[in-house]
């Protein structure tokens, strides 16, 4: 049985299909991505988006969608389909829908009269190249396949025009085209693997719509350029293979570059394996020796807090250590260019945060578990103590270390932490002075270096340690069983927000028991929902829910009540810490609502947000790195538990 499987009722009805998206990406930042009729709904969408660094930072959408047409007998049908003013949809290709599956590529299967048709897609894992193999399962006559390419040009953020700018020439590659809307951008190369009658028809398509876009409050219309159309026969039984890309292809070695990129996928026939694939889809090689981690898909870059956070859950969890060292090969050294220099990096972003630095040590503490501590000790022994020599020393320009052990960090006028919404550049959340996971991480990171050395207590850390034992409970335990957020001399944040449960699921904490069993129980009741721990409680002032509408809106509610699955892996973590092994079936019921997730929004894998209050309506980015390895760690985290 396929896990990933839709039929029909699904496919023809737009409400349901629109709103359910697939996302297919390689090692250069390159993606595929659209929904799962092949209706484009946002500007991010198109069959071949990838990065051209000769214009600018940005993902640039080259080929925006193909329409394939079935000609049979002199009749036409075609199996496109575009959102036009007015809720009109054209040409209505998904109702030759018969079903769609996705375990080891995504699969459409049409039925257009007599004519059974299926189209396959692959995009490559290291070259800027979508292919889609076209097969003609069943057909009583001569059947003859016509392609219209939309083209686009234009970056991620923008929107494209009809213009008179467009460059329309074109130039005959064996079995296709190349053609270049506009100068500076590549070449795109449109190919098949056999023979094929190239038409020019240039035309603009006008006024297609994204309605994803203009839920968001951003412009949503554009015009798109065919240049023509490409028409070739098919027999019973034939498979056709076309190929998109910024490089030209060698026709006869298609068939076989398909079948080696299929190949090399892993199949989303479970729960973890379509987890297992989310997490591979955001690795990240710009450069041949560097490696690191997206934040998350359509619009994220790499952002430090991001990448550590994930890194374990995206390689460890998946037995790939190799990975983990590779991307920590690459990011240490930008972190030790942060504290030699203050020198910022080009493809790290935000590596300045305070929390970047203890992060990066928990990951390493992850890797500790799985590979050995004498491992670990070899590989960044030295590393972690960099990091606590550069924080304990005070010259981290945004947090200090205070004489009762803790970190002051200062948060009033910009945004330092997770929680880092900002409306006029001023943080929605200022969260200032004593944060609670920045300390909870100090503290764990303290112990952990006591660890990696052996046990042998170093005497300046010990004596924070120690100090710790008591500040840390003194400032943040109220009389209410919970901690507070933050604490910036007699300004108190008393809102109930999960940064608290950090202080639970560390391996080292300075809570007692009892406090650990307290911190759970209040995020149980006011925060936990189906899909992540909200990020505000609903008894608490300024509470969001609902992150929908224009920009303004959305930073608005963005960390005031929406709920966030990365926290909902250190919840369960903090749960199985304090239950133990009669915690188990809990985690477990706890993440049929994620596996859920896999055959809804961004068909397996998780996306950046959901709303705080039912449905629980995922939002934001369609894949998010964090949410995926956090929940990666706890299915990873279960097996061990059930193993004992």
């Amino acid at each position: 049985m396929s896990y990933l499987k839709f039929d029909k009722t699904v496919m023809i009805n737009l409400e349901e299909s629109l709103t359910r998206e697939v996302l297919r990406t390689n090692r250069t930042g390159a993606y595929h991505c659209t929904t799962v009729v092949d209706c484009n709904t946002r500007k991010y969408h198109g069959l071949l988006v990838m990065p051209v660094p000769e214009i600018d930072d940005d993902n640039h959408v080259l080929l925006s969608s193909l329409d394939e047409t079935v000609i049979q007998h002199g009749a036409e049908f075609n199996l496109g389909l575009h959102k036009y003013q007015g809720d009109n949809f054209s040409p209505k290709g998904h109702k030759y829908i018969r079903e769609y599956s996705s375990d080891t590529v995504p699969r459409t299967l049409y039925r257009v009269g007599g004519v059974i048709f299926s189209k396959e897609k692959v995009f490559s894992l290291y070259e800027n190249r979508i292919m889609i193999k076209y097969t003609l399962e069943d057909a009583h006559s001569a059947t003859t396949l016509r392609f219209r390419p939309f083209l686009a040009f234009r970056s991620v953020k923008s929107l494209t025009q009809a213009n008179g700018n467009v460059n329309q020439s074109y130039t005959e590659v064996p079995n296709g085209i190349k053609t270049c809307m506009y100068h500076g951008y590549p070449e795109l190369y449109i190919q098949f693997n056999k023979k094929v009658k190239f038409v020019y028809e240039p035309y603009w398509y006008n006024g297609i719509e994204y309605p994803k876009e203009q839920e968001r409050g951003y412009p949503y219309k554009e015009d798109l350029y065919v240049p023509g159309y490409f028409e070739i026969p098919i027999k019973k039984g034939e498979s056709i293979i076309f190929s998109a890309g910024d490089s030209p292809v060698a026709t006869t070695r298609l068939k076989s570059l398909y079948e080696n990129e299929v190949n090399a996928r892993t199949p989303r026939t479970s729960f973890f394996n379509c987890l297992k694939n989310s997490a591979q889809q955001f690795y990240f090689r710009p450069k041949e020796d560097d490696a690191y981690l997206l934040a998350g898909y359509p619009w994220f870059k790499v952002r430090a807090r991001d990448l550590f956070v994930a890194l374990p859950g995206c390689t460890l969890s998946i037995a790939d250590p190799v990975r983990f060292e590779k991307i920590m090969h690459t990011a240490m050294p930008a972190i030790r260019a942060y504290m030699t220099e203050y020198k910022k990096d080009s493809v790290i972003r935000e590596i300045d945060e305070p929390d970047v630095f203890l992060w990066a040590i928990w990951a390493i503490q992850q890797y500790a578990k799985e590979a050995g501590v004498e491992r670990a000790k070899e590989l960044y022994a030295e590393f972690v103590n960099e990091i606590l020599e550069f924080i304990s020393g005070q010259k981290h320009p945004d947090m200090k270390v205070m004489e009762n052990g803790l970190v002051f960090a200062n948060g009033r006028d910009k945004a330092i932490t997770w929680m880092n919404s900002t409306i006029n550049g001023k943080p929605v959340v200022p969260r200032s002075g004593y944060i609670v996971e920045f300390n909870a991480l100090w503290y764990n990171a303290l112990c952990f270096y006591t660890e990696l050395t052996g046990g042998i207590p170093i005497e300046k850390y010990d004596k924070l340690i120690k100090a710790m034992d008591t500040s840390f409970q003194d400032t943040f335990v109220n009389g209410y069983n919970y901690l507070f957020d933050s604490v910036n001399g007699s300004i108190v944040d008393w809102s109930v927000r999960p940064n608290m449960i950090f202080a639970v699921s560390l391996p080292y904490s300075p809570l007692t028991r009892v406090q650990k069993r307290s911190v759970v129980d209040i995020v149980t009741k006011e925060l936990l929902t189906p899909k992540g721990l909200r990020s505000l409680s609903p008894k608490s002032e300024g509470y969001r829910p609902y992150y929908v509408g224009p920009q303004y809106e959305r930073d608005l509610a963005y960390h005031q009540g929406t709920a966030w699955p990365w926290l909902l892996g250190a919840y369960l973590e903090a749960y199985l810490r304090v239950f133990g092994k009669s915690g188990v079936s809990f985690a477990e019921r706890m993440l049929i609502s994620m596996e859920d997730e896999m055959s809804l929004h961004c068909i397996g894998t998780i996306p950046e947000l959901f709303d705080g209050n039912p449905p629980f309506t995922g939002r934001g980015a369609i894949s998010f790195a964090m949410n995926v390895a956090a929940i990666l760690r706890v299915v990873d985290l279960l097996k061990k538990y059930n193993a004992e």
